[in-house]
């Protein structure tokens, strides 16, 4: 008998997914153009800086024969930046996604739209000040296979922890909205993968526990509510016996 599937993706999973994001490397060695399922990748020619999916740059990397250029926002001060920004904002609010390189009313084809977490936000060209869907998973495996690319790797991975600390006591804190009358709403603008296969425990959680204590109050409220009507009933059945 088959153990029933944990709900949404687990970090293993969210991880594996985060490989293929797109990266920029820089060539150290000639390769010619390889028939990938997404499409064909480009020739890479040293020293000029090329596109490649997170898995390949990482196979090229341990190969030595390419090195990983970290995204901008994955620098020291960029990170410090977002950093006060997520201190500095409302507690229950995150810093934003990166905008999207093609917007809506702009006219091109509806195919060449991407949504995330496919944008381009992890290249050497993304912008700096902002944290994309897979930020966490992505900073921590170029910190553990690239760190002699990554600028001040120490002082990044500090970061990087300040940041998911943060960011996940506003997680637990968005949550206490969902307490007030009607359910409440807790938005979740901004939040990345990881962050979500990892707090998705904890809030289903309070969601079950708020459902039952609901579910407590309603039947708490009609068995009041019998109570009521059926002494009622008994005050008129003895004042037309009177």
């Amino acid at each position: 008998m088959a153990l029933p599937l944990q709900a949404g993706l687990t970090p293993m999973e969210v991880a594996f997914l985060c490989e293929m994001e797109m990266v920029t490397v820089v060539p150290r060695q000639r390769l010619e153009s390889l028939n990938l399922l997404s499409g064909p990748t480009p020739t890479l020619r040293p020293p000029h800086r090329a596109p490649l999916p997170l898995w390949l740059a990482l196979l090229l990397k341990r190969q030595r024969r390419a090195n990983i250029l970290p995204p901008p926002w994955l620098l020291p001060s960029s990170l410090e930046r977002i950093l006060r920004h997520e201190t500095e904002t409302s507690p229950l609010a995150f810093s934003p996604p990166p905008p999207h390189p093609h917007p809506i009313t702009s006219r091109i084809s509806p195919t060449d739209h991407i949504s995330p977490p496919f944008l381009p936000s992890s290249t050497a060209d993304a912008p700096p000040d902002y944290l994309p869907y897979h930020w966490l998973e992505l900073g921590e495996i170029l910190l553990e296979a690239a760190s002699d690319d990554v600028p001040e790797p120490d002082r990044v991975r500090g970061l990087l922890r300040d940041l998911r600390e943060v960011r996940m006591s506003k997680m637990r804190g968005s949550v206490k909205g969902l307490e007030g009358e009607g359910g409440g709403v807790s938005k979740m603008t901004g939040v990345g993968a990881m962050e979500v296969s990892e707090g998705r425990g904890f809030i289903l959680g309070v969601l079950d526990g708020l459902r039952k204590l609901g579910s407590s109050r309603e039947v708490a409220r009609r068995e009041r509510e019998e109570e009521e009507g059926g002494g009622e009933g008994s005050e008129d059945e003895e004042m037309e016996f009177e």
